[in-house]
């Protein structure tokens, strides 16, 4: 197949569905978390979930990389852009995410120069065209995005760009995945991993999953297809293994060249989840070689106390302890136009595909 619509066409998705039906075990149930975004929002466009058997049960999990974001980077975001000479570089999906007093957006009306680009390119132009300005990059993401940082910054240091600098806030699928599968409240029997991470991380760091907590996994990709071939390759496994359905892009190896790229300009260090606390070694950092590019140096922020809404239960969302329809504040005091939580602002975000798809 070469064109995505071949991906969504109904009568072959509909066909894997029936297989999924006359595979799955009819005497156990099966819960499958998706970790990713773009999986999330693919399971309520397209209605997946209504064309497996009631015995399968798919839940989200941390895979939206805003929403993982955690207040206190927010909040550091907020802190740098309203210093004088900064312009804030952002993806636009941060825009919006409210931290603990306000928000990028407030801000930005406030006077505060926030620009939203679409790649790290865009932000290393407004360096090179605003030399009296001070450019920061939100570096948000997991090992999908954090190359393409790595790359800015190696290319702002050999382009002598000396006003840009990234407030690294870069997470990693592997640690929070082993986080996930040692809870037994979540009671995860397989996981649908990330197509786009494992095409630069393969498939080597997720052994884990089947060997030691016994998890089923397939890298999956995002159409209809997809999921669903996926779905039955999670049900069709004899023994817990890591299976690649998304093959025309993710390979066991990865992305050498994307991961040598990362870990050059990045070291790996603990970070802070939204909703699921601080989770070892699973976070990036810019390494000192690089500490001219690395705002939080630069600009010597301190760690400030952070608060979030206590109604809000994006972290439960995010573990697949819950699902939005269980959150008291969905469709009513949250909603896109005026969201609570992270969840309910990305285009990614679980919560924002119930309200969009499944209401």
């Amino acid at each position: 197949m070469k064109y995505v619509d071949e991906f969504r066409a109904g009568e072959l998705v509909s066909r894997i569905a029936s297989r999924v039906r006359s595979s799955a075990d009819r005497n156990r149930s099966y819960t499958f978390m998706e970790v990713c975004g773009t999986h999330t929002m693919a399971v309520s466009r397209f209605g997946l979930n209504r064309l497996i058997p009631d015995n399968i049960r798919l839940i989200s999990g941390p895979g939206c990389p805003v929403c993982v974001t955690p207040n206190s980077y927010i909040d550091k975001a907020i802190a740098i852009s309203k210093l004088p000479g900064v312009i804030v570089a952002t993806f636009g999906d941060m825009i919006r995410v409210p931290g603990s007093y306000s928000s990028l957006e407030r801000e930005r009306a406030l006077g505060s120069r926030i620009r939203v680009v679409y790649s790290t390119d865009d932000a290393l132009d407004i360096a090179r065209k605003e030399a009296g300005a001070e450019v920061v990059f939100l570096g948000i993401g997991f090992e999908t995005t954090a190359p393409t940082v790595a790359a800015s910054i190696l290319a702002a240091e050999a382009g002598g760009v000396k006003n840009y600098s990234v407030l690294c806030g870069h997470k990693t699928m592997p640690e929070v995945l082993k986080s996930l599968a040692a809870d037994r409240s979540a009671c995860i029997d397989g996981f649908l991993l990330p197509g786009h991470v494992s095409a630069v991380i393969g498939a080597k760091p997720y052994r884990f999953l089947p060997e030691v907590y016994r998890k089923r996994c397939v890298i999956s990709g995002f159409e209809p297809s997809d999921i669903m071939e996926s779905i039955l390759m999670l049900i069709s496994q004899k023994r817990p293994t890591v299976e690649i359905e998304y093959s025309r892009a993710a390979v066991r190896s990865g992305n050498k060249t994307a991961r040598r790229v990362m870990e050059r300009v990045f070291a790996e260090t603990d970070s802070e989840w939204r909703g699921m606390g601080n989770i070892r070694s699973s976070g990036l950092k810019i390494r000192k070689k690089f500490r001219a590019f690395d705002a939080a140096r630069r600009f010597r922020l301190k760690d400030a106390a952070s608060r979030t809404d206590k109604r809000c239960i994006c972290g439960d969302i995010l573990r697949g302890l819950k699902t939005p329809r269980e959150c008291a504040l969905f469709r009513k005091a949250c909603d896109p136009t005026h969201p609570v939580g992270a969840c309910m602002v990305s285009s990614e975000g679980t919560c924002a595909a119930y309200y969009r798809y499944r209401r």
